[in-house]
C-alpha cells in the first residue's frame, strides 16, 4: 500500500501546543490557519508562534485560509492578504482555500468555482502550491469536477471512510482527535500525496528550485574568451552580432555558416 502521512490542523483555538510531543506521537505534518477574510487584522493571532514551534519540532507545515468572500473581488483580496501573511516562510504542504460558508454555497456552483479559481490562481501566480479545503457534501454539490481536480484537494468527512468518488490528496476524518502535546480536541488528517517532495522539486512555497548546474552568462570580463550562444526563436545573426559587439561576417566565418539569413532555435554559435 502507498505510504500515507499523518497530520493535524490547528488555529488560535489550540494554544500552547507542545509540537515536540506532537511529533513524538507520530504526526508528520500540521496545517496551520494563517487567517480568515480579507483584512490584514484577520491574521490568525497564533499563526507566527504555531509556525515557528512546528518547524522547530521538525514537523512539515502547510496553511489554510478561511474564506468569507461574497464576490470574486473579495476572493482576490483574501488571496492577497494571505500572501502578505505567509511570504518569507517555507511550506512543505499546500496553501488551502477553506470554503465553508452557507452564504457562499447558496450562490451556486458557478459562483463557488469562481471563488476557488480566483484565490488559488492568485496563490499559484505568487509561487505557491494551492489547494481547496471543503466538506464532501458541498464539494459534490457546489464544485465542478474540473475545479476539484485542478488544485490540491483536502476533503472533510468525519467517520471511518471518505465517500468522495474523485481523487483527493488529503482527508480530514475527525474533529475530536486526541494528540499528545495538545489539550482538548484537534482535527485529524491523512495525506496520500508526498507534497513535500513535489513542492520542493517544483521550487514552490518559498523553496528554491532544486539546483540544475548554472549556465554562465557572458560578462564584460569574459568578452575575450569564447562564448557559446544558443539561438532562441526570433533571433537573427545581425542582432546576435550587435549584442556581442561583433560582426555578422565574423560569426559566419567562425561558425562555418553557409547562409547568414538562416539560423535556427537551439543552434550553438561560438562568439570569439
Amino acid at each position: 500500500m502507498a505510504k500515507t502521512f499523518k497530520g493535524i490542523d490547528v488555529s488560535q483555538y489550540q494554544q500552547n501546543i507542545d509540537f515536540k510531543k506532537v511529533k513524538a506521537a507520530g504526526i508528520d505534518y500540521v496545517i496551520i490557519r494563517a487567517g480568515f477574510g480579507k483584512y490584514a487584522n484577520q491574521k490568525d493571532p497564533c499563526f507566527e508562534s504555531h509556525y515557528k514551534a512546528a518547524k522547530a519540532a521538525g514537523l512539515k507545515v502547510g496553511v489554510y485560509w478561511y474564506s468569507y468572500a461574497a464576490s470574486v473581488e473579495e476572493a482576490k483580496a483574501e488571496a492577497q492578504t494571505c500572501i502578505n501573511v505567509i511570504k518569507g516562510k517555507t511550506f512543505e504542504y499546500p496553501i488551502y482555500f477553506d470554503l465553508e460558508e452557507r452564504s457562499q454555497f447558496s450562490k451556486g456552483r458557478a459562483f463557488c468555482d469562481s471563488l476557488v479559481k480566483t484565490f488559488c490562481n492568485s496563490l499559484e501566480a505568487a509561487g505557491y502550491w494551492a489547494g481547496l479545503y471543503i466538506s464532501r457534501s458541498p464539494l459534490q454539490q457546489y464544485i465542478s469536477a474540473s475545479v476539484a481536480k485542478r488544485y490540491a484537494l483536502w476533503v472533510a468527512e468525519y467517520g471511518s471512510r471518505c465517500n468522495y468518488g474523485g481523487t483527493y490528496g488529503m482527508w480530514q476524518y475527525s474533529s475530536t482527535g486526541k494528540v499528545s502535546g495538545i489539550s482538548g480536541n484537534v482535527d485529524m488528517d491523512i495525506c496520500y500525496v508526498d507534497y513535500p517532495a513535489k513542492i520542493k522539486a517544483a521550487g514552490l512555497n518559498g523553496f528554491k528550485k532544486q539546483a540544475v548546474s548554472p549556465t554562465t552568462k557572458p560578462s564584460a570580463s569574459s568578452a575575450k574568451k569564447t562564448v557559446t550562444y544558443t539561438v532562441k526563436r526570433g533571433d537573427t545573426l545581425s542582432a546576435i552580432a550587435k549584442r556581442y559587439k561583433t560582426t555578422v561576417a565574423k560569426l559566419v566565418k567562425d561558425n562555418g555558416i553557409k547562409n547568414p539569413n538562416i539560423i535556427y532555435a537551439g543552434q550553438k554559435i561560438k562568439i570569439k
